[in-house]
């Protein structure tokens, strides 16, 4: 605490040097503007992008013709175009990058601007590859970044990239029937088995909830709930003789099953465990009217249902990346409580990374201290660089943040009240510069107190290594030496303080994540502490021997704590040479260790990864990159955020996911394009026992563009529903069809029920709940036709509005009932019922 108001003082003091020190001939940064502009795509002819940087002097000195560095965020592909170009762009690690004046750039002087041209590789087919987090730092002081003023995007005239188009929305959406809301099933996810009966019944705050003693904790949370439908609680009691909601215990049904019965007489949720009863309560909330929390009832409708439900994976997961973008402790709950709506069961919490470490652990100050903080550094020592446009100061963005001792424990509270196991992940042993640099400004601290044992203790790196490698997020010292015995008691250290957590929060753990992704070549090949292990050991051969050596050991420990171990699919994975090429295959060694792998590879030549580790014996979490990644983009659109790297990801993806059959759904390729099922004819298929070892899926939602808690909802929702419906719901009879025609219509009929019922009770819920959520709402599809506008949209039961003057659409304007007969330019847009609307098209009618 001393050190962070120190640190404040400090900064508070160079901005007012630096204030003063403009009249010294220096421009104000906040001055400096920046514009980035696309300006050809395959420039060259090449796989690359040529760019221009217009910087805008809008200060009342000129910025220098040297003496300074702009730094950003961009991949290392970026490079001034020319060989006399007026600066120079120097990588300086991960995604950090600066660009420095070279002799042609002359002083920019106040009230004028400058275009810089830069070529960088791949397409920009959104904002997610252009360049952020700008910021200036003089040469006479190297330590001090100053942000720089507005900075703008402007999106290119042309669509160089081939940008989905209104017309294109439109087609995908012809498939769609619109479906009465008295038709659809009431519940989701879609349960085993759904009856109506007709005869529902009214409940009201008078209503009591009568639970047996062992569901009181469920009850507890269902009075909760409807107290904020009511404006008060029902009461909870032993007994009623009129109408009642019941929670009752009946033996014989599986872990996570329930009934649901709900007549004029009561509702009636019977179940073997805790888990099922919670589950049939959750399916009586979403039988409540989706706007039933705009505002207090004085009574609720609930339609008459019968319905017998169990889920059909018992590994439901989503995967929290808080390492690259921090979300605060109320988010993480409200994503807890998410999930628990529609039934899903684990959160994978991805708290450690490369740009950050989030989980105070006691003992080991220096992990909060030092690296869950980023901001402008020249060494690590204070705090890690910056990431992902996190800017120069430490606590200006979500680069910053991590949980208490007694927030994850709050956190573990919450999720284990909601029947969600946490699975907390410790990045290993790539993927670790934040451990990494924590533990190495924790050497030096004791170091100086003469304590050389201690320092020692938990290093992470062998200090004498001069081993080179680069990781594919571009970072060159991020991978523990897993040679050292300083990393293991580091391990241990951590796991034992994260055990005690559990135990304390009263919450289950029955596994560690420990990553094992992504580790590059030319690690600890020149660390002394590594070819020494090398020399002694005869199990250990070689550094690619290391791995298993790694992971063996830390399956021992895990075991020792009666854990077992979680990681990303390398970990079942061994490097072997076949026809004369290096190749993975499945690692025997571990086959039959219970290693839970998270398979998200499906991409080239590893399309068939998944099964053959469930083949091989390993359990498989299904993560699929290609349907399961949330952080991709949903379309191909210069406004939508997120990534592009494994394909897009719309609501559609997760939902028409088959977990046994994947390749037979898979329908594009990572640009959209269709995909010749032909290329899957050589690939492994799932065996009858690896069907077993399929445990269930995943959808992971990486934060790299995700900075605040509503970017975060926007790209959740509503593709998390898709997952929940494949992870809970019965195996669909389209999955299984053999006849490609029938299949198809099939899915289909599916397609717009699924729709339908986001559209028209989902996501309408979602407007309120929890005081509601940012779901992304999606785009008007439209096309001309006959000299008339037709307009159509993904989610029926969102309204579609339009101008024709050229004004943007607001919740006022004009409903679309029908072909638009204006000419002209038409601008349409989808609303929710709250009145919130999604990003605007337009379609000139001429």
């Amino acid at each position: 605490m001393i050190r962070k108001i120190v640190v404040t003082l400090l900064c508070v003091l160079a901005v007012q040097f630096h204030a003063a020190c403009q009249s010294n001939g220096k421009v104000n940064p906040e001055k400096l503007n920046i514009t980035w502009e696309v300006v050809q795509e395959k420039y060259q002819n090449k796989p690359q992008t040529l760019s221009t940087l217009t910087l805008q002097n809008s200060g009342q000195q000129p910025l220098p013709a040297s003496g300074w560095a702009l730094y950003f965020h961009a991949s290392p592909s970026f490079k001034a175009d020319g060989a006399n170009a007026p600066v120079k762009i120097e990588h300086v690690n991960g995604d950090l990058l600066r660009m420095v004046p070279t002799a042609q750039f002359k002083s920019l002087p106040a009230g004028e601007s400058r275009k810089i041209s830069v070529v960088s590789g791949g397409q920009m087919i959104n904002a997610s590859r252009a360049p952020v987090g700008f910021y200036l730092v003089w040469d006479d002081n190297k330590a001090k970044g100053y942000t720089v003023g507005k900075v703008t995007y402007e999106k290119p005239a042309k669509n160089m990239v081939g940008w989905i188009e209104a017309k294109d929305v439109y087609k995908q959406n012809q498939v769609i029937k619109d479906i009465p809301v008295e038709k659809l099933t009431k519940v989701f996810p879609t349960p085993a088995n759904y009856t109506e009966t007709g005869k529902g019944i009214t409940l009201t705050p008078a209503v009591p909830i009568v639970a047996d003693k062992a569901f009181s904790k469920e009850a507890a949370l269902l009075t909760e709930y409807l107290g904020q439908v009511f404006g008060q609680k029902p009461a909870v009691q032993p007994a009623a003789t009129g109408k009642a909601i019941r929670l009752q215990k009946k033996e014989g049904m599986g872990p996570e099953a329930y009934e649901l019965e709900v007549t004029p007489q009561g509702v009636v949720i019977s179940a073997t465990t805790p888990a099922g009863i919670f589950y049939g309560t959750q399916s009586l909330k979403v039988l409540v009217s989706p706007t039933a929390l705009a505002s207090p009832q004085k009574l609720v409708e609930i339609v008459g249902v019968k319905v017998s439900d169990e889920p059909r994976f018992g590994h439901r997961a989503f995967m929290m990346d808080v390492a690259r973008n921090f979300q605060k402790k109320d988010e993480v709950l409200k994503v807890l409580d998410l999930m628990a709506l529609y039934k899903l069961n684990v959160l994978h919490f991805h708290f450690s990374e490369d740009e950050a470490w989030r989980l105070e652990i006691p003992g080991l100050p220096e992990l909060t201290e030092v690296g869950s903080e980023r901001g402008h550094t020249m060494d690590d020592a204070e705090n890690l660089q910056p990431s992902y446009g996190s800017g120069p100061d430490v606590n200006a963005s979500s680069g910053s943040g991590y949980y208490s001792k007694q927030e994850f424990i709050d956190i573990l509270k919450h999720a284990t009240a909601r029947h969600i196991k946490v699975i907390p992940e410790i990045e290993t042993p790539g993927h670790a510069r934040a451990a990494i640099k924590s533990m190495d400004a924790r050497y030096t601290r004791l170091m100086k107190e003469g304590k050389k044992e201690e320092a020692e203790r938990y290093l992470l790196r062998d200090l004498n290594d001069k081993s080179e490698y680069r990781s594919v997020q571009n970072f060159n010292d991020n991978v523990m030496d897993v040679s050292l015995p300083s990393t293991y008691n580091f391990l241990e250290k951590v796991t034992d303080e994260i055990l005690a957590m559990y135990k304390e929060a009263g919450a289950p753990i029955e596994t560690i994540h420990f990553g094992g992704d992504e580790v590059p070549p030319g690690v600890w090949e020149k660390s002394p502490a590594a070819q020494k292990l090398i020399a002694d050991n005869p199990k250990v051969n070689n550094t690619d021997d290391l791995w298993y050596y790694f992971f063996g050991n830390i399956n021992d420990m895990l075991k020792e704590r009666n854990l077992y171990l979680s990681g990303w699919e390398e970990i079942g994975m061994r490097k072997v040479r076949k026809d004369g090429k290096m190749t993975y295959i499945a690692n025997p060694d571990f086959a039959n260790e219970n290693f839970h792998v998270d398979v998200w590879n499906n991409l080239g030549n590893n399309i068939d990864l998944a099964y053959r580790l469930a083949n091989a014996g390993y359990k498989v979490v299904l993560t699929n990159v290609t349907n399961m990644y949330l952080d991709l983009s949903y379309q191909k659109a210069y406004e939508e955020t997120g990534l592009n790297w494994g394909g897009y990801v719309d609501v559609d993806k997760p939902f028409y996911f088959i977990p046994y059959d994947y390749m037979k759904n898979m329908k594009v390729d990572t640009e959209n394009n269709p995909i010749n099922p032909s290329i899957y004819a050589d690939k492994v298929r799932l065996t009858e026992e690896g069907r077993k070892n399929i445990v269930g899926l995943q959808a992971p939602l990486w934060t790299e563009m995700v900075t605040t808690p509503e970017k975060l909802e926007y790209m959740l929702l509503p593709k998390l529903l898709g997952l929940a419906e494949r992870a809970w719901a019965p195996d669909p009879t389209w999955a299984t069809e053999k006849e490609a025609a029938k299949a198809e219509t099939l899915y289909n009929q599916a397609w717009s029920e699924f729709v339908n019922v986001l559209g028209k009770r989902e996501l309408p819920r979602l407007s309120y709940y929890l005081d509601g959520f940012n779901y992304r709402i999606p785009t008007a599809g439209a096309v001309v036709n006959n000299g008339k506008v037709s307009a159509n949209v993904q989610l029926p039961g969102l309204a579609i509005r339009y101008t024709t003057d050229g004004s943007e659409p607001t919740a006022k304007s004009k409903a679309y009932t029908g072909p638009i007969a204006e000419k002209g330019t038409i601008k349409l847009r989808v609303f929710d019922p709250a009145g919130r609307g999604g990003r605007v098209v337009t379609v000139e009618n001429k």
